[in-house]
């Protein structure tokens, strides 16, 4: 049941991840980055993670979607103009793009090592105790910057709008 479940998740997942890529209207890319942060909760509860998953929900679906959404709502872009494409990409993308991928899985299957089998359930690394004491010692300064990170880009996209509105 769990491989059935994480087959389902993960094409989920990467389904979404897709059409945010191929998506023309920024609000209709946000909604599917809402389902990829779903269904990667939904890979975490299968680990055993609940706290990581709760987070996961809470912190990248909830919050930040909302803040993604604010953004794009004070930038006021409208659906992207389609872009031209030649015809040495139109023939030659996938098929250069698929002997990447398979260049890429081939290197990865050399160089790294074979690990242990993953056992749904038996992850015990993710309560609040464990996440908090790496969080605020190991990764203080990755947590730091991605928190300036974010207040930069609020600022951009509030100077851009006021531009805009000028």
């Amino acid at each position: 049941m769990d491989l059935i479940l994480f087959f389902l998740l993960a094409f989920v997942a990467v389904g979404c991840a897709i059409n945010l890529v191929l998506q023309s209207h920024p609000i209709s890319s946000a909604i599917s980055l809402i389902g990829v942060m779903v269904s990667l909760a939904g890979l975490y509860l299968l680990l055993g993670a609940e706290f990581i998953a709760a987070a996961q929900i809470i912190v990248y679906a909830g919050a930040i979607m909302v803040l993604f959404t604010i953004v794009i709502m004070l930038l006021n872009s409208g659906k992207e103009a389609p872009g031209r494409m030649n015809n040495l990409s139109r023939f030659l993308g996938l098929p250069l793009l698929l002997v990447m991928v398979g260049l890429l899985a081939m290197v990865l299957v050399q160089v790294v090592p074979p690990t242990q089998e993953v056992k749904f359930g038996n992850f015990t690394g993710g309560g609040p105790a464990d996440l908090g004491m790496l969080l605020f010692t190991k990764y203080v300064l990755p947590f730091e910057a991605t928190s300036v990170l974010i207040l930069v880009a609020i600022l951009g996209a509030v100077v851009l709008a006021l531009k805009e509105m000028d």
